[in-house]
């Protein structure tokens, strides 16, 4: 295994809840409106420092996508998942998209979310 090479992300950025490895700023949200098992999900255009797993297709709440996992490249955490492809018209604007589940990440101010919480800090 080679040397990981990190990206290391300046301003309000969210990150792994087990190691702090940086994945994406504040900037890059485009929606909070996503639900995932664990409660709240946020929907990004940039994600770092996360690896992919194999692609699947999943019935989620809006329908067929084919999505991947992603995990924190330092500590294997899966962390959230890659819309690669939509079925529906409509859901077309999550291809290539981002979802960090927030059960799973730290928040920029080092807070981590509870399902039974209402997340208020951003």
């Amino acid at each position: 295994m080679g040397r990981l090479f990190l990206i290391n992300l300046e301003g309000n950025f969210y990150s792994c809840k087990h190691c702090q490895t940086h994945f994406a700023l504040v900037g890059d949200i485009i929606s909070k409106s996503f639900h995932c098992r664990y409660g709240r999900a946020y929907l990004f255009d940039k994600v770092v420092n996360v690896t992919i797993g194999e692609k699947e297709e999943r019935m989620m709440i809006t329908g067929w996508h084919t999505v991947v996992d992603i995990f924190c490249v330092t500590c294997g955490s899966i962390v959230g998942w890659k819309y690669e492809a939509a079925s529906e018209k409509n859901q077309k604007y999550k291809e290539g998209k981002f979802i960090l589940e927030r059960y799973k990440v730290m928040g920029p101010d080092g807070s981590l979310y509870s399902p039974d919480q209402e997340d208020a800090e951003e």
